[in-house]
């Protein structure tokens, strides 16, 4: 096709990211795979896939291929493509360019405001490769107007350079049947979906989940769905489990861990409320889950949350676990209420979708490649 634009995706981290990245990545692949007028895409893959391991020696030789790829493979492989764009979704581009415009992601602004939190070594790797890389680019496409900040604050990147673009809810089958899914609590339940990480704030819920308790709301649970994750520095799940168990409520707090597509559709069709009181997101896809599950959603007072939910939820502060008691009971008793976030919630879901974030993204495209 006479002047498409050809653009090269690094798909690599479909092999090893988690949670919201890969659910970032594997829905623009989808999106795109359809084909875009005007457009030729590339979905680059390394020949040997990445491995991950505790070991150290096999985490630095896997640091090295990582940059290797970066830094050299991909360059090259765009230049014999003869492709006018290289877009990354894991924060890398390469730094020589090779005449190959990039567009790089940077889905928040975590490793700046948590750097106790990560490996040293590879926040002197980010900053110094990954930063200047970015610093190079042509575009870096974030998630939210909050993440545009706090890129700008943290790394000095231009504020003109950064475009912000919403991204939408994970795609998920309909579920097909209840036979094989997790079994769902006896009782009516409060739901949360995310992994164990510090800053999702999961103390201070279950603190405010056996106040709620106290305050005789016998006939819920609270289930929180998600497992663990290998970064010890970030992982809150031994703290939790230790909360529960002297909090005595074992048999109240409920732990699926990982669950399958069918299993997570069952726990958000069937909850009562979906609480969000994370300390710091960089988007937060569960809250449009939420609303595509019809389910009222308290959100966190803070970051991009009230960015995304806008009228269609009710907002609480993460630090005052008395405060979040409180409006849980404020949903709970008020079954009007319910019904009017719930339309709030699938008004505001109209506005996100895989569609309208790749158009904007090959908007931007189309603005570096006239530059």
């Amino acid at each position: 096709m006479p002047n498409e634009i050809r653009v090269a995706i690094d798909i690599r981290d479909l092999r090893i990211s988690k949670t919201g990245a890969k659910t970032y990545l594997e829905e623009i692949v989808k999106e795109l795979s359809k084909g875009k007028e005007g457009f030729r895409f590339f979905f680059i893959n390394p020949w040997i896939p990445p491995f991950k391991s505790k070991n150290k020696l096999f985490k630095v030789i896997e640091h090295i291929r990582f940059f290797t790829w970066k830094q050299i493979s991909l360059p090259l492989i765009c230049a014999l493509k003869k492709c006018d764009i290289l877009f990354c979704t894991d924060y890398f581009v390469p730094w020589c360019k090779f005449n190959c415009k990039t567009a790089v992601v940077f889905h928040d602004a975590f490793f700046w405001e948590y750097p106790e939190q990560y490996n040293p070594l590879w926040l002197q790797m980010l900053n110094r490769i990954g930063v200047a890389a970015a610093k190079k680019a042509d575009a870096i496409i974030t998630v939210t107007e909050y993440s545009k900040k706090q890129i700008t604050r943290f790394t000095d990147i231009p504020a003109t350079k950064i475009f912000p673009i919403h991204l939408a809810p994970k795609t998920l089958e309909p579920l097909r049947s209840t036979t094989g899914t997790a079994k769902q609590p006896a009782r009516k339940y409060i739901l949360h979906v995310g992994v164990m990480e510090k800053r999702k704030n999961l103390l201070t819920l279950i603190r405010a989940f056996d106040l709620l308790l106290k305050e005789g709301y016998a006939e819920y649970d609270l289930v929180l769905v998600g497992s663990s994750i290998d970064k010890e520095l970030i992982d809150d799940s031994k703290n939790i489990l230790k909360l529960i168990q002297e909090s005595q409520l074992q048999d109240r707090v409920i732990l699926p861990g990982f669950v399958t597509p069918d299993e997570l559709a069952a726990y958000y069709q069937n909850a009562v409320v979906y609480a969000f009181v994370s300390t710091n997101e960089g988007f937060g896809i569960p809250l449009l889950e939420a609303f595509q599950n019809h389910l009222p959603a308290l959100i966190a007072n803070n970051s991009c949350l009230p960015e995304v939910g806008r009228d269609a939820v009710i907002q609480c502060d993460p630090f005052d676990a008395f405060d979040i008691k409180e409006k849980l009971k404020l949903i709970i008793d008020n079954p009007d209420l319910q019904q009017e976030m719930i339309k709030k919630g699938k008004n505001r879901l109209c506005l996100f979708s895989w569609k309208i974030t790749a158009e904007k993204i090959l908007s931007v495209f189309q603005q570096i490649h006239a530059n």
